[in-house]
């Protein structure tokens, strides 16, 4: 069960970074490669606990839909978001912000996911998921 974590230093303060990204406008903006955009649940605005969205998006050249929702949340320090439907067989992306000054953030994105179809599923995963996520993992970076 591949399990995937990015660090990411922001100069803004926790509630600030902990609302964009739970909201769906922000996350369309930086998704525009991907033609990413919420078809339903939440399509706009902040998503709160309990909420769904349904993205549908293209990765790796193939049409997909994926739908989430907001399981736990302690806002501002964390949220985790759980597939409902979509390609995976499971998927959780755990999201923890830090307050590490009144005006610097750290956050740290965990995901941590199951590949669907079985052992054909785990050499998709090390083909195309890895690659594409492997070079992040861990990584840290200034925002601001």
């Amino acid at each position: 069960m591949p399990h995937i974590g990015i660090i990411t230093k922001i100069r803004s303060p926790n509630t600030i970074v902990s609302d964009l990204s739970r909201s769906t406008d922000a996350h369309q903006a930086t998704q525009t490669s991907h033609n990413e955009r919420a078809i339903a649940g939440r399509v706009t605005g902040l998503i709160e606990m309990g909420e769904d969205v349904t993205w549908e998006a293209t990765h790796f050249g193939v049409r997909q839909k994926l739908t989430s929702r907001i399981v736990q949340m302690d806002r501002p320090r964390h949220f985790r978001d759980s597939l409902v439907s979509g390609a995976f067989k499971r998927f959780d992306h755990d999201h923890f912000f830090e307050s590490t000054s009144q005006d610097s953030t750290t956050m740290r994105d965990i995901f941590d996911y199951s590949s669907p179809l079985g052992f054909l599923g785990v050499i998709a995963g090390s083909l195309f998921l890895c690659p594409a996520t492997c070079a992040v993992s861990w990584k840290s970076e200034t925002k601001s």
